[in-house]
């Protein structure tokens, strides 16, 4: 077998995150459509994607607390 001028392209299994059929991507890159999807996406507008706020360490201790003082008033869950 001769391999002299071949290329060797890795490819992974993936599903189309709209019709969810299985096809081969080339494996690194970030495509979620197969390609007959992709093409009828290509026509809708991008999704924006909400920034999700960060919390610092110190927004969680005071979290914490908010909700032990909570937990006093509310008593335990569970109890029908």
């Amino acid at each position: 077998m001769e391999f002299e001028g071949l290329e060797i392209v890795r490819m992974e299994l993936k599903y189309c995150e709209r019709c969810g059929g299985l096809w081969m991507r080339t494996w690194g890159t970030e495509d979620v459509y197969c390609p007959t999807c992709a093409v009828q996406m290509s026509d809708l507008p991008e999704v924006r994607r909400r920034r999700t706020p960060l919390l610092l360490v110190n927004d969680r201790v005071e979290i914490k607390s908010q909700c032990e003082e909570w937990s006093a008033f509310f008593g335990e869950g569970g109890n029908a």
